[in-house]
């Protein structure tokens, strides 16, 4: 096809906030899809904290992205050719194709998305992987019981928006930490949380002593350093820790912070854990569709973050997760 390819590729190893010597913009001619192909338009590309460690060189639950690599993302797009059984012109998919206007597939980690059940950020936010990782990470290693509480923070994105709501609905109370008053609104009276503590605010330790006050049987941690300290000193006996991500340190020049409070765990008779979400390929589509039943009931609520751009803007929007201004899922619509 006669259509030119813009692609986001990473042109160095960042050192603190990526910057944009760090990316390279280019623009060739797309791919042409081969016998069992097919080529994807992306309209929707998801961004995601966790995008800023892939960058990183070292050992990790995925290989880096290598430098002069189409960075990788997963994305949402419509099929323009087809030269593969399963998939035609026109079907709405979504995969990891990319920081880029056009991709090639085999149909590889690639399923069809049924966007009259939902628009197609919603997608790659609580139909997506955020939605699978707040659902797999909570129910599946956090185990919350009714009645019991749970604090979860970043609260007021895409994961853990999502898993603040799915402990109210398994019975549980739910207490988020977020940046800003107008934040913790949203989760309190948008999303139905018990509570929410603003970091930003100062008074952290005060805060979760007010709203803990039979202390945490769960924290879902997406942030990291202070505030995982601070919450290891409120665990309940028998507490268990959700390492899903630490924000908080991924743009770090020195090294990375480690909990200095860990011995609550062993006083608590408490666990940390670590998970990630690839380990769940088998159940995504279980996961997916109790999700899914709780969004057309109305106890669900996906809240998605469009920014409307271009490939060539991945850089800078991209940046909005660390600067805390972003509510929900992060969406670069194309």
């Amino acid at each position: 096809m006669n259509q030119l390819n813009a692609q986001c590729r990473l042109a160095a190893r960042p050192v603190g906030l990526p910057q944009p010597s760090d990316w390279e913009y280019l623009e060739q001619p797309a791919p042409e899809p081969g016998d069992g192909q097919f080529l994807v338009q992306v309209e929707y590309i998801s961004l995601d904290p966790a995008m800023r460690a892939w960058m990183n060189p070292g050992r990790s639950y995925v290989p880096p992205v290598e430098i002069g690599e189409v960075m990788r993302a997963a994305a949402v797009g419509r099929v323009v050719e087809s030269h593969h059984p399963d998939y035609r012109a026109g079907d709405c998919v979504s995969g990891a194709f990319g920081v880029q206007r056009f991709a090639a597939s085999d149909g590889g980690g690639v399923r069809h998305v049924d966007t009259a059940l939902a628009p197609a950020p919603v997608h790659l936010g609580a139909l997506g992987l955020s939605g699978l990782t707040a659902y797999f990470g909570l129910l599946d290693v956090g185990r919350p019981e009714p009645g019991q509480t749970v604090v979860v923070s970043g609260a007021a994105g895409s994961v853990g928006s999502i898993v603040g709501q799915i402990a109210r609905i398994k019975g549980a109370r739910a207490v988020g930490i977020a940046g800003g008053a107008e934040k913790c609104d949203w989760l309190v009276r948008g999303l139905g949380f018990d509570a929410a503590i603003d970091y930003k605010a100062g008074e952290m330790a005060a805060e979760l002593r007010k709203h803990t006050p039979d202390r945490v049987d769960v924290f879902f941690d997406n942030v990291g350093g202070e505030i995982l300290d601070a919450v290891l000193l409120r665990l309940a006996r028998g507490a268990r820790v959700v390492l899903s991500g630490a924000i908080s340190q991924y743009n770090a020049t020195a090294a990375m912070r480690g909990p200095a409070n860990y011995m609550q765990l062993l006083v608590m008779r408490a666990s940390m854990a670590g998970f990630v979400i690839f380990d769940y390929a088998q159940r995504y589509a279980e996961a997916a569709a109790e999700l899914a039943a709780w969004l057309r009931a109305g106890e669900l609520r996906s809240r998605e973050d469009v920014v409307q751009g271009t490939v060539e803007q991945f850089p800078e929007v991209f940046l909005r997760l660390f600067r805390g201004e972003n509510t929900g899922k992060l969406v670069l619509a194309l």
